[in-house]
């Protein structure tokens, strides 16, 4: 059922969405540049249950197919890392990526925040805020009134992370992992969240080459909790099993969500919009052209995840899905380079 792709179409596209570090899409390796400033202000319009989010931002979003069902262990990601609360010297900088999330009636934002600590050091995290549904003029969201978490690489204690409530102060894992941008899926109470992982030190996940910085993928379950001032609490976290998932997909590298919100299909599947790097080969990529490239990936039962074949032509970014509940279909649309839309 999911094989199946639309037609390509060319619209002219109208505005940028979000912003993406640097044209290869590649995350930052260490936060020595101060990343591009985004502004991000929002426009909600209640109708039922219709919703309208209105984000200035910079940005890009291409077509596909799918298939090929991937199993097998994962990496042992989730037992080097827990989430933890932002601490008093470090400032949210930007937040950028943002994805709708309705639960209860209540409309919540999750994006991907650009943290700040000394003078030229950058790092990312993820941060939530609920938003005031109202047809006067929008507002923006602040970047004092998010919460925000961040992932720490804790050190290995018999393999494991010690409990979050534990107070790690003087742990040597400063910031070792940034999360970049969250896609959310709501299924019946959870909030399931895809995130691209980057880690500086060598931890056992997908890596591009022994010894390198690792990256991969992330997914997190969390829920509204009123006891937490009706907050978002991530909860398991668990890495996907990106090493079966490289081999269905060699030419790429550095996968990741691709910011937004996938959608859960009628027979429950998780569908997650993705985007990738292409490898360079030889004088590849020296052109100066855009190598990323968008895709899907989903489930019905988190253990076995489906990455399509097909993806998008070079340089389309930013992909959506939507079901087409008349045909069964799955369109995923794009923002391409050249200046167009594609589906």
């Amino acid at each position: 059922m999911l094989s199946r792709v639309a037609a390509a179409v060319k619209a002219p596209r109208t505005h940028n969405r979000r912003c993406v570090t640097g044209s290869s899409g590649r995350r930052r390796e260490g936060g020595e540049n101060e990343p591009q400033r985004s502004n991000m202000s929002r426009r909600v319009f209640a109708s039922a249950v219709l919703l309208l989010i209105v984000v200035m931002m910079c940005g890009t979003s291409g077509a596909v197919k799918a298939d090929e069902p991937t199993s097998g262990q994962g990496s042992s990601l989730d037992k080097h890392i827990v989430w933890r609360d932002k601490k008093g010297d470090e400032a949210v900088h930007s937040l950028r990526v943002p994805s709708l999330v309705e639960m209860n009636g209540d409309v919540f934002a999750v994006v991907e925040a650009v943290l700040k600590k000394n003078e030229n050091y950058f790092f990312t995290g993820i941060a939530s805020g609920l938003l005031e549904l109202s047809e006067e003029k929008p507002k923006e969201l602040a970047t004092a009134n998010v919460k925000t978490k961040i992932l720490e690489k804790c050190p290995s204690e018999g393999g494991k992370c010690p409990p979050q409530s534990t107070n790690r102060v003087g742990s040597q894992s400063f910031h070792s992992v940034d999360v970049s941008r969250p896609t959310t899926v709501v299924k019946e109470n959870d909030i399931y969240m895809l995130a691209g992982t980057y880690i500086r030190d060598n931890v056992p996940v997908c890596q591009v080459r022994a010894g390198a910085a690792s990256w991969g993928l992330l997914l997190v379950k969390g829920n509204v909790s009123k006891e937490k001032g009706n907050g978002i609490v991530w909860e398991d976290i668990d890495d996907l099993p990106c090493t079966s998932i490289v081999k269905l997909h060699e030419s790429l590298i550095g996968l990741t969500g691709s910011g937004g919100s996938g959608i859960k299909m009628d027979d429950g599947t998780l569908v997650f919009p993705l985007e990738a790097v292409k490898k360079e080969e030889g004088d590849a990529g020296k052109d100066g052209k855009n190598k990323n490239v968008s895709l899907i990936l989903y489930s019905s039962d988190f253990k076995s995840w489906t990455l399509s074949k097909g993806m998008s032509a070079d340089g389309c970014t930013d992909p959506s899905v939507v079901e087409w509940e008349k045909d069964k279909k799955l369109i995923m649309m794009t923002a391409c380079d050249d200046g167009r839309r594609r589906v």
